[in-house]
């Protein structure tokens, strides 16, 4: 497979990747209680180190607050200090009876108050037309969880652009990143690396593109990324490069963030479309995906082209379709997406420690399990949470159930301090120990 890359003809181009060194890693940053900036939290885990999160709750019980939303989405939460942003969608097809009018199609970024769930404020967007008519599964207008640095928040809705906004909620600038449209929607979240902004826009132009965080500017862009709905992962290399890997069909591929060449590329044997984020620690990436069969895999990172004879420490014939995996103290857990089976795998060796089906079952699973205090959360789409124990030996420890488990749940929980946030088309919770 040959990737071909663009680079936006400007002289300020050599000046900015000179200036990228001075610039804080963002994959460097430890885990934080009071910060959780972007899908799956610091780094893409899906892990904290917080202590105290509750283990049962009920529409009645350990609410610290529920907040309406202005519109559903399948985004998820995030949290930089006392401040919440969160996205959601109005104006159009926001229920299933009244579709309304594409006109009026808006997507809005929320901040709310970390402390009692108030609205602080809510800036909305309007559409670039025309948008795909329906999303499949309802999942919507407002599917890619935003991303914070502190000083800015960025958001990606898919053939209407990036955004950056201040603080405050001010429009900051907007970058078109492709114009293409799935039935699916657009999904995948933007991270960021030093002063870039990292966009995989699959659905929109079949690449990965680095925008500048103060500008917006496009700053590099590679090609040849087909069938990929996740957030790119950076992965720290065992030379001490950092490297972003990015999985598509049948294959993964990795990329130098400071300018987008192609580093590496491996076989995966998964011929679908992949959904999960991967995770890596220790130089190792580890991607799961597919549908009948699924699959997972472990690659050493560091490689330069084809290492699929190589790299790759092992293969198995398990993994899921949506949820992104957990990697804790050396094993890799994940949820199949429909039958409600939790997986136990040894990262080490690839040996399935366990297969335990959750019961009572939670039904489809589309939002990626967190961990924290030694304890896994996997959120249902009609709104019953599972915990399991984080540990090579099953242990089911709690189900709890919002909404009558009749809602919609497509997002992944967040984590900050002793609660966990959680959203639905309808509200968002912050739920703690009461």
């Amino acid at each position: 497979m040959h990737f071909r890359l663009y680079f936006r003809r400007s002289s300020a181009v050599a000046t900015l990747l000179l200036g990228l060194a001075c610039w804080p890693d963002a994959s460097a940053q430890p885990v934080s209680q009071g910060v959780w900036s972007q899908f799956r939290g610091p780094g893409g885990h899906g892990r904290s180190d917080a202590k105290g999160l509750p283990l049962a709750w009920s529409d009645e019980k350990n609410v610290v607050w529920k907040t309406a939303l202005p519109g559903p989405g399948a985004s998820s939460p995030i949290v930089h200090g006392p401040r919440i942003f969160l996205t959601c969608f109005t104006g159009y097809a926001t229920s299933p009876r009244e579709l309304g009018s594409m006109e009026n199609l808006k997507r809005h970024v929320l901040c709310l108050n970390l402390e009692d769930g108030k609205l602080l404020w809510n800036t909305a967007v309007p559409a670039a037309l025309p948008e795909q008519d329906r999303v499949r599964e309802d999942h919507g207008y407002a599917s890619s969880t935003p991303v914070t640095d502190g000083e800015r928040v960025y958001a990606f809705f898919g053939k209407s652009g990036v955004f950056a906004f201040d603080l405050e909620g001010r429009q900051l600038w907007r970058t078109e990143v492709g114009s293409n449209l799935n039935g699916w929607g657009s999904a995948t979240s933007p991270v960021l690396y030093r002063n870039l902004v990292l966009v995989n826009a699959s659905v929109e132009s079949a690449s990965l593109v680095a925008l500048d965080r103060t500008t917006g500017r496009e700053v590099w862009r590679a090609s040849g990324i087909n069938e990929s709905w996740h957030a790119p992962v950076l992965v720290n290399a065992p030379d001490g490069r950092t490297e972003v890997v990015v999985a598509i069909l049948k294959k993964v591929l990795a990329f130098d963030p400071e300018n987008g060449r192609p580093l590496w590329h491996c076989d995966t044997g998964i011929n679908w479309y992949m959904c999960p984020t991967p995770v890596a620690q220790d130089g190792v990436v580890y991607s799961i995906g597919g549908r009948n069969p699924n699959g997972a895999l472990a690659i050493r990172a560091g490689g330069r082209g084809d290492v699929t004879g190589s790299h790759v420490v092992w293969k198995l014939n398990k993994g899921s379709n949506v949820p992104s995996p957990v990697l804790h103290e050396a094993y890799l857990y994940f949820a199949h997406e429909n039958l409600g089976i939790v997986s136990c795998v040894n990262a080490k060796s690839g040996e399935v420690v366990f297969e335990e089906r959750l019961n009572p079952s939670p039904g489809q699973i589309y939002a990626s399990p967190v961990l924290a205090d030694g304890r896994l959360y996997f959120t249902g789409r009609g709104g019953r949470t599972v915990v399991v124990a984080a540990q090579p030996k099953f242990e089911q420890l709690a189900d709890n159930s919002l909404e009558a488990n009749r809602g919609a749940f497509n997002a992944s929980p967040a984590i900050v301090g002793r609660q966990l946030l959680l959203r639905s088309n309808r509200f968002l919770y912050c739920l703690g120990e009461k």
